[in-house]
C-alpha cells in the first residue's frame, strides 16, 4: 500500500469534493426516509466567505453530515440573499466607474446592469463554500429573487393587504441619506458617541427674556415649529401659553406644556422638531404642530431650512452654531456622549423623517411565533435567547416593508388618482380597477405601478417556505418541512429568526424549523469583534490554503461553546493541521505492520482492543447528549483527545509488534476496523482526511464511501473494566515519569511490584491487564507482595506501588514530592467533607452522586493513610 509521507490537503480536497459531486451524494429527493433539512441563512449575493459565515457552515454541514451517515434523507438547501442596499451600492460604484450615472438610466436600464453584476460576482460566496467541503444540495440552489422566490413574495404581500394585515401609511420613519431608502429598526444599529451639546437662548417673543433649550442638532433649529416644556415644571409656568422666535430665522413658535418633556435633562426645555425627531413628531400631533422639513433625501439642507441650501447637514451644524455664537444664541456647549442610530448597511448616521410607506401589522401575526418559543416547541439553543425574543414579540412594532431601491422586488400595487389596487399582476390589478371604477376602457397606462421595492427580509422570510416552493409544491414541503434546525447568529434573532416562525404559522400553520441554534459572534483573543477596520479578520481562504479544510473547520469548532462567543486564534487552525498530520501517521504506521495469520492474538492486545471498543462506546454516548444539545465543540473535542490520546498514544503503542516481528492478523484487523470507525466517527467534523484515510483503509475494496458510512453507534460498556485499563495507564505513567527523573532510559526493563490487596488481586486477575502494563512501562517482572521493597514508591487510586532500582534514591526529593501529594490529599478530603456536610446536597442530590463523594471520601481517606506510612519510611531511611 503506497501512503504519500505528508498528507497533503489541497490536493485531497479537490479529489474528493469532486468525488462527492459526482456520486450526488449531497443530492434530495422525497422518499420513505426520514427528512433531515436545513436552510442556509442566505448570504448576501455581495458577500465574499469571511470568519461568521466560516462558522456558521461548519456546524451546517456537521450536522447535515451526521444525519446523512445516520441514513436520513439529508438535504441542506443554499442561496443567496439579493441585498437590496448592498447590491445596488454595488452596481451603482460599477456604473460610475463606468461613467454612467444612475439618474441617467431608466429603472429598466439600471436593472439590465444590476442582473449582470449579480450574474458575474453573485456566485462567488457559494464557490468559497465548497472550499470549505459544504456538502449543501446545489442543485436547488435559490435565490431570493428568482421566480419561484419572487412569486411567493408577491403572493404573500397581496395576501397579507387583503386579510387587512398589511397596509401604507404616512408615518415618521428611519431613513438613510446614503442609500436614500428607509430602514426598518431592526437595520439600525445604536452606539454610543463623542457629541457637543449646545445650549441655545431663545428670545420670548414681545420680551427681552429667554429660554434656553439643549440639543446635540442645531442644524434642525430651522425645522422648530414649538418648545414644550413640563406642565409642572414652575420654572416656565409664567411662560405658558407665551411665544417664542426661532434664532436667526425668526420664525415665531408656541410654547407648549407636555407630560414627555423631561425636567432633568439639559434645561427643562425642549424644542419640538416634528419632521426630525420621532418623538417630537407625536408631540406635534397631540398638538397640531406645523411640520418643517429642513433635509433633502440625501442628508442636504432643503430650501425650507431657509439657510444653507443643498449643504451637508454636518457640515451645517458647524456653521450654524458658529452663526448661532455670533448673534449671542449660543449659552454654552459641553462635551456629551448620545445613542447615534446609524445604518447597518451603509454606516451613515440615520435621518428621521416623515415618509409614505407600506406597512405590515406585527402584532397581527406575533401571538403563535411566541407561544411557540415560549412553550419550546420550538427550542432555542442557548436557553437565554428566549427571554430576548419574548421581550422582543411582546413589544413589536409595525414593520417598515418599502424601500426607495429598483433592486429588489417591485411592491404589487398600482395607482389611479387616490385609488390602490394590489394584485399578482398588472393584469389582475386593472381587472380590479375596472371593476372599482365601474371602467371598461381604462389600460395599463392609466395605472401607476408603486416605485418602490420590497424590504430584502420580506422575501428572507420566507425562505423554509420559498426554497421548497411551498405555495405550490404541496409533496417537497409536506416532506421536508418543517425543517430540522436553523443555525444562525443571535444579531438578527429579531430581523430573521422572529419573522420566519410568524410566516410559518401564517401560511404552513406550522413552525418553521424544529431548533435554533445561535452561534456567537467570532472574536480574536483579545475579545474583540473582527472587522476589517481593526484587521484583525483573517482571509478565510487563505486560512483553508495554509491550514487546509479540516484544519480550519477543528480550529473554528474547537473554541466554539455552545452559543457563545468563539475567541479565533490562528494557532488553532495550526492545532487542527497537526491532528490532521497525527491521524495521517497513525495510518502509515498502521498500514506498514506485516501480520502472522497463524499468531494468535495476545491477550495485552484483546484487553488493549476491547477497552478502545467499550472506551469509544462511552465516548459516542456522551457525544449523543452534546449533539441533541448542540454542544459540538465538546463532542469534537472528545473525538480528539480519544484520537490523539487513546487511540494513537495507547493502543497503538501496545499493539505494536516488535521490531522486525509480525503481528496477529486479527490484531491488525480489529485496529483497521477501529480505525474505519474513527473515521466514521470524526467525518462529520473533518470529512476530507477521514475520507481519504476511509478509501486507504479498506485498498480500493470499499462498498461505500465514507460520506455515506453508518455513523457509530455507542454499544454497551463496562465503567469498571474502562476504569481499570485507565489505572493501568496511570501505573505506566508513573514508571514512565520515575525513569525521567532518575535518568533510567526506557529500554532498561525495571521490576514492578504492588502491595497485595482485594483490588490488586481483581486487577491481576483481569486477563492481558498485567502485560499490557509489562510490555507499555517496559517492566522485567510485576507481581504483588505483601510488604514494598525499598525503591521508588507511588499511588494510583488506592495502590501502592514500587519500582525495584538500583539506583541510589533521593530520599530529600521523594519526601518533599510525598509531603507536597499528602497535602493536596488533605485538602481534597476537606473539601469533600465540607459538601458531605451540607444537608442539602446529601439530601436534594440523586442518591448515586452522594455515593459518589462518599467513594471519593473512603479513597481519599485511603491515600492519606499510604502517603503518611510512607513519608514515615522516607523518614527513617534519612536517619
Amino acid at each position: 500500500m503506497n501512503i504519500a509521507p505528508r498528507y497533503n490537503p489541497a490536493e485531497v480536497e479537490e479529489k474528493w469534493y469532486t468525488h462527492w459531486l459526482n456520486k450526488d451524494y449531497f443530492h434530495s429527493e422525497p422518499d420513505d426516509r426520514e427528512a433531515f433539512s436545513i436552510v442556509i441563512p442566505p448570504p448576501n449575493v455581495t458577500g465574499v466567505l469571511h470568519m461568521g459565515h466560516m462558522l456558521n457552515n461548519t456546524i451546517q454541514d456537521i450536522l447535515i453530515r451526521k444525519a446523512r451517515q445516520e441514513g436520513k434523507n439529508a438535504c441542506w438547501v443554499p442561496g443567496t440573499d439579493h441585498a437590496s442596499i448592498a447590491t445596488e451600492a454595488k452596481v451603482v460604484r460599477m456604473l460610475r466607474d463606468r461613467g454612467i450615472k444612475k439618474a441617467d438610466l431608466t429603472r429598466e436600464e439600471f436593472l439590465k446592469y444590476a442582473w449582470e453584476w449579480k450574474e458575474e460576482y453573485g456566485g462567488i460566496i457559494l464557490k468559497q463554500l465548497q472550499k470549505l467541503g459544504a456538502s449543501c444540495d446545489w442543485q436547488r440552489t435559490a435565490f431570493t429573487m428568482d421566480e419561484v422566490r419572487s412569486e411567493a413574495v408577491i403572493r404573500v404581500f397581496v395576501d397579507l393587504y387583503k386579510k387587512g394585515k398589511l397596509y401604507r401609511g404616512h408615518r415618521m420613519v428611519n431613513w438613510d441619506p446614503e442609500a436614500k431608502t428607509v430602514l426598518s429598526n431592526e437595520e439600525v444599529i445604536y452606539g454610543l458617541e463623542q457629541s457637543r451639546i449646545y445650549y441655545v437662548k431663545y428670545r420670548i417673543e414681545g420680551s427681552d427674556e429667554y429660554i434656553t433649550i439643549a440639543t446635540t442638532r442645531p442644524e434642525t433649529i430651522p425645522g422648530d415649529t414649538a418648545i414644550a416644556v413640563h406642565p409642572e415644571d414652575e420654572r416656565y409656568t409664567h411662560l405658558h401659553g407665551k411665544n417664542a422666535l426661532v434664532p436667526i430665522i425668526g420664525r415665531v413658535i408656541p410654547i407648549i406644556t407636555d407630560s414627555y418633556v423631561d425636567r432633568e435633562f439639559g434645561t427643562g426645555a425642549l424644542k419640538v422638531t416634528p419632521a426630525h425627531d420621532m418623538n417630537d413628531y407625536e408631540i406635534g400631533k397631540r398638538h397640531h404642530l406645523a411640520v418643517v422639513d429642513v433635509f433633502n433625501e440625501d442628508g442636504t439642507m432643503s430650501p425650507a431650512a431657509q439657510i444653507y441650501p443643498g449643504e451637508d447637514r454636518f457640515t451645517v451644524r458647524k456653521k450654524f452654531s458658529k452663526d448661532l455664537e455670533q448673534v449671542d444664541h449660543i449659552l454654552k456647549v459641553e462635551d456629551y456622549q448620545n445613542n447615534v442610530g446609524r445604518s447597518e448597511r451603509t454606516n451613515c448616521v440615520v435621518e428621521p423623517r416623515l415618509s409614505l410607506q407600506w406597512y405590515v401589522d406585527m402584532p397581527a401575526l406575533a401571538g403563535p411565533a411566541l407561544k411557540a418559543v415560549m412553550d419550546d416547541t420550538i427550542e432555542f439553543f442557548p436557553k437565554n435567547q428566549k427571554n430576548i425574543y419574548r421581550h422582543w414579540m411582546e413589544n413589536i412594532k409595525d414593520w417598515c416593508i418599502s424601500r426607495q431601491l429598483w433592486w429588489g422586488h417591485r411592491i404589487p400595487a398600482w395607482y389611479h388618482g387616490e385609488h390602490i389596487f394590489v394584485a399578482e399582476t398588472a393584469q389582475l390589478a386593472l381587472e380590479e380597477a375596472r371593476n372599482v371604477l365601474n371602467n371598461p376602457h381604462l389600460t395599463l397606462e392609466d395605472l401607476r405601478q408603486d416605485e418602490d421595492v420590497l424590504d430584502t427580509w420580506f422575501s428572507s422570510w420566507l425562505w423554509p417556505i420559498s426554497v421548497f416552493d411551498g405555495f405550490n409544491d404541496k409533496k417537497e414541503i409536506s416532506y421536508y418541512y418543517p425543517t430540522s434546525v436553523l443555525v444562525t447568529g443571535w444579531d438578527i434573532i429579531f430581523l430573521w429568526v422572529a419573522r420566519m416562525i410568524m410566516a410559518g404559522y401564517e401560511w404552513m400553520g406550522e413552525k418553521p424549523f424544529e431548533d435554533v441554534y445561535f452561534t456567537g459572534m467570532v472574536r480574536d483573543k483579545l475579545r474583540r469583534k473582527m472587522s476589517k477596520q481593526l484587521g484583525n479578520s483573517p482571509d478565510a481562504l487563505k486560512l483553508i490554503e495554509d491550514y487546509g479544510a479540516d484544519g480550519v473547520r477543528f480550529g473554528m469548532m474547537s473554541c466554539s461553546p455552545a452559543g457563545g462567543d468563539l475567541l479565533f486564534d490562528e494557532k488553532l487552525c495550526e492545532q487542527g493541521r497537526n491532528f490532521c498530520n497525527k491521524i495521517w501517521n497513525a495510518l502509515r504506521l498502521v498500514s506498514g505492520w506485516e501480520t502472522d495469520n497463524i499468531r494468535p492474538v495476545s491477550a495485552g492486545d484483546q484487553l488493549a482492543y476491547a477497552w478502545m471498543t467499550q472506551k469509544m462506546s462511552k465516548l459516542l454516548r456522551e457525544n449523543e447528549q452534546n449533539f441533541k444539545e448542540y454542544r459540538l465543540s465538546e463532542a469534537l473535542m472528545n473525538c480528539y483527545s480519544f484520537v490523539w490520546d487513546d487511540f494513537c498514544s495507547w493502543y497503538l503503542e501496545a499493539i505494536k509488534p516488535a521490531q522486525g516481528e509480525k503481528m496477529a492478523e486479527q490484531t491488525k484487523q480489529n485496529t483497521l476496523h477501529l480505525f474505519s470507525q474513527i473515521c466514521s466517527m470524526l467525518h462529520p467534523f473533518m470529512p476530507f482526511i477521514t475520507e481519504e484515510i476511509w478509501n486507504v483503509l479498506h485498498d480500493g475494496k470499499v462498498k461505500y464511501d465514507c460520506i455515506v458510512s453508518p455513523y457509530p453507534h455507542p454499544e454497551g460498556y463496562d465503567e469498571l473494566f474502562i476504569a481499570k485499563v485507565e489505572q493501568a495507564k496511570d501505573i505506566i505513567s508513573a514508571v514512565r515519569e520515575i525513569r525521567n527523573k532518575n535518568g533510567i532510559k526506557m529500554k532498561d526493563p525495571l521490576a514492578l511490584v504492588m502491595t497485595e490487596s482485594d483490588k490488586a488481586k481483581v486487577l491481576f486477575d483481569l486477563a492481558g491487564w498485567k502485560e499490557f502494563c509489562i510490555k507499555l512501562a517496559n517492566l522485567s517482572s510485576f507481581d504483588t507482595v505483601t510488604a514494598l521493597p525499598a525503591g521508588f514508591t507511588f499511588i494510583s487510586d488506592t495502590e501502592q506501588l514500587c519500582v525495584v532500582s538500583e539506583e541510589q534514591l533521593d530520599v530529600e526529593g521523594e519526601l518533599k514530592e510525598k509531603e507536597t501529594e499528602l497535602n493536596y490529599q488533605i485538602g481534597f478530603v476537606r473539601s469533600v467533607e465540607a459538601k458531605l456536610s451540607n444537608e442539602r446536597f446529601v439530601n436534594g442530590a440523586p442518591s448515586a452522586v452522594v455515593e459518589k463523594e462518599r467513594q471519593k471520601l473512603r479513597d481519599g481517606n485511603e491515600r492519606i493513610r499510604i502517603l503518611t506510612e510512607d513519608i514515615e519510611r522516607l523518614k527513617q531511611l534519612r536517619k
